[in-house]
């Protein structure tokens, strides 16, 4: 037996605001949008997805599990996620040569470097 990764969800206070950011973000588009939960792909026919439901509650602390991003240019792919309303956060990394951001909610991911082929 095995088992295909369908979906990341994100709990959300505004789920279609936070949906959109990250469509947005990552090149993505919304497949589903209901009023319970919003999900995004990279096209309606390719998964896996990330299901945006909504919560009550603030994100009080840093996040278990986290997004790397890979961009060709990392200082470039960081000024333009904080043109769009990430910001940059301190989890105790140190300088490690990725830079951890946050969405507008304040979940936490982080901005790698190009891959040394």
């Amino acid at each position: 037996m095995s088992s295909a990764w369908e979906s990341l969800t994100v709990d959300a206070r505004d789920p279609a605001r936070l949906a959109r950011w990250w469509a947005e973000a990552l090149g993505y588009q919304v497949v589903d949008e209901q009023s319970d939960e919003v999900e995004i792909r990279l096209s309606a026919d390719r998964l896996p997805g990330i299901v945006f439901v909504p919560v009550a509650d603030d994100k009080t602390v840093k996040n278990r599990l986290h997004i790397d991003l890979r961009p060709d240019d990392q200082e470039a792919e960081v000024e333009r996620l904080v043109d769009m309303g990430a910001r940059h956060v301190d989890v105790g990394q140190g300088d490690p040569g990725w830079t951890v951001l946050a969405d507008p909610e304040g979940n936490e991911f982080c901005v790698l470097r190009q891959r040394e082929d």
